[in-house]
């Protein structure tokens, strides 16, 4: 089934073109953007965001020295803000006194630096693999509900473990960062036309791949 992969990519990328996603302005506001979208809708994720550059606390120094209660406010459409408020202001201690910048953290080999992402309370597999996908261009596959929704559609078992599925998806395709940040976005935006818990199938442009 993984064969498919590649004339599916061609066919999402006709009909809807290229995505630009992950909005960020640097590698750091998309590592945030990844921790706060933990279930929650994006748009609410980008009013949070909003909310701290407004404040110019995005940053991760000015992240570090803010009063953990402002940042809650400031974070408060994500849902679990307090819980996330832990997680990213820990994260950016984590990356602060071990490397200085996410840049380094990020530029080390890629399942080495996803280990040391999930040895880090509150990353999981796909925080982390977005992490490494859309901030440091890491040819990694990003698993999400999407994805697996996307995955059964052409005949691919969804239920399988994350990693199974990531590893299908990776062998299908040439390895390469660019082209998995595009088709990731792209699943997501089918997700969101067609795919999505009750199937709109007219007019579907994965409709003639199905299994």
């Amino acid at each position: 089934m993984s064969k498919k992969l590649g004339p599916v990519y061609q066919a999402l990328f006709d009909r809807f073109g290229p995505q630009h996603w992950w909005p960020g302005d640097s590698p750091w506001e998309i590592a945030v953007g990844a921790i706060l979208t933990q279930q929650v809708a994006w748009k609410n994720v980008e009013k949070a965001i909003g909310a701290l550059k407004e404040k110019r606390l995005l940053g991760i120094d000015e992240m570090i020295g803010a009063d953990a209660g402002t940042i809650k406010e400031l974070i408060r459409t994500v849902g679990f803000y307090n819980q996330k408020t832990a997680r990213l202001l820990d994260f950016a201690l984590y990356v602060k006194n071990h490397y200085g910048n996410i840049e380094k953290m990020l530029d080390g080999e890629t399942l080495k630096v996803r280990g040391e992402l999930l040895s880090l309370k509150g990353i999981g597999r796909e925080t982390a693999d977005s992490i490494l996908l859309y901030a440091g261009r890491h040819p990694i596959f990003v698993i999400d509900a999407y994805t697996r929704r996307f995955a059964g559609c052409i005949g691919i078992d969804p239920e399988q473990d994350y990693d199974d599925l990531r590893a299908v998806f990776e062998s299908g395709l040439e390895r390469n960062p660019q082209l998995f940040n595009e088709y990731h976005a792209l699943i997501v935006r089918l997700g969101k036309e067609h795919c999505r818990t009750k199937p709109l199938c007219e007019g579907c442009p994965v409709f003639p791949f199905r299994k």
